[in-house]
Order: structure tokens, then C-alpha cells, then sequence
């Protein structure tokens, strides 16, 4: 099935989470924030399973000035 990830189209298998696609998108496992659907998605409910055309935004923090 097809979901936007970060802006760019990405084919994933049915019943892929959030969290999956966390890991599929390459982001380090601490200070990141998914956001589903344009709503935030608490880290407690990235087993959310993803339905086809979702939009996920997978955020890192990044540190500086």
C-alpha cells in the first residue's frame, strides 16, 4: 500500500505501524515525534497500524544555534 512519508510517496506492506515506518525512514530511536494524519501521534500509539494514503511526518530533533 502507498502512504506519504515526509512528503514523498512510499510503498509499505499492509499492516505496517507507525513505528515501523519510524525505523523504515531511518530516524534514531530517541528524540523523534510522528505526526498522523497532521495530528501528533504519542509515542504510546505508534503500533498504529497505517492505512493506505495515510501522511506521516516522522520529525528529529536536531541541536544547535
Amino acid at each position: 500500500m502507498r502512504v506519504l512519508l515526509n512528503g514523498s510517496p512510499q510503498e509499505v506492506d499492509a499492516g505496517t505501524t507507525a513505528a515501523e515506518l519510524v525505523v523504515l525512514a531511518g530516524a534514531p530511536p530517541t528524540g523523534v515525534a510522528v505526526a498522523l494524519d497532521g495530528a501528533v501521534l504519542p509515542r504510546s500509539r505508534w503500533a498504529t497500524v497505517l492505512v493506505e494514503g495515510a501522511t506521516v511526518e516522522v520529525l528529529t530533533a536536531v541541536q544547535g544555534g
